[in-house]
């Protein structure tokens, strides 16, 4: 089922460009889905807007936005930082799966309340230092996604390349739509959450937001195990 699906994109990815881009968008969308790399981005970001106090659905669509915005910058400058010292896009090496996992370590125990941060609290200085927060943790979560990253992207980029000395717009059109579908699973995981809260009425010391918190800081931990594994 999945082979014939990749199969198909593949295929569609070479069809009209407004196929193309369709196609494109999917990759980027299954890029988060299949790959357990990209999925752990889902309970660290889940775990960080619920731990959030006095925030509303817009918030927790800046802060999700700025966080994969954060991912987007990264890979994008390891994968010309890569291409340009003649290494495989996005292959770093492991220090960057320990980098990331000692922040997965801290995150983790910090949504099960072993540590505080500095964005916890209420006061508009802990708000802003989130904002912030948000948009380091992505920059800093892009760096182990190097290698997964250009795996899922090797088709598009094989087109983006072949048709970006012809048709440059077009070529941009198609890794916008990656970066798109990439982003809007994470961007939809972490709104989706605050909107569930906000439709129950769960508050900050509610039994289930404790509970969601402590879920995501084991996944968030796990995530940072197998980053490890895979070093």
């Amino acid at each position: 089922m999945l082979l014939e699906l990749f199969t198909k994109l593949t295929y569609w990815l070479s069809a009209a460009p407004h196929i193309a881009i369709v196609a494109s968008f999917v990759w980027g969308i299954l890029s988060i889905l299949l790959s357990p790399c990209h999925l752990s981005s889902i309970p660290l970001i889940v775990g960080f807007i619920s731990e959030r106090r006095d925030m509303t659905v817009p918030k927790a669509l800046g802060l999700s936005t700025l966080f994969a915005t954060g991912i987007l910058i990264t890979i994008g400058l390891i994968g010309l930082i890569t291409a340009a010292i003649g290494r495989m896009a996005g292959d770093i090496g492991g220090y960057g799966n320990y980098i990331v996992a000692v922040i997965f370590f801290l995150v983790g125990l910090h949504l099960l309340g072993v540590i505080p941060m500095p964005w916890s609290g209420a006061s508009s200085q802990s708000q802003k230092k989130g904002w912030l927060a948000a948009f380091l943790l992505g920059l800093i979560f892009g760096i182990a996604l190097g290698p997964c990253t250009f795996a899922y992207m090797a088709p598009v980029l094989g087109v983006t390349f072949k048709v970006a000395s012809t048709n440059f717009i077009y070529a941009t059109a198609l890794l916008l739509a990656y970066g798109i579908g990439h982003c809007s699973v994470i961007i939809i995981a972490g709104t989706s959450t605050k909107w569930v809260q906000s439709y129950l009425n769960w508050s900050e010391s509610s039994k289930s937001t404790m509970i969601i918190k402590k879920i995501c800081g084991i996944l968030v931990i796990l995530g940072g195990i197998y980053l490890i594994w895979i070093a």
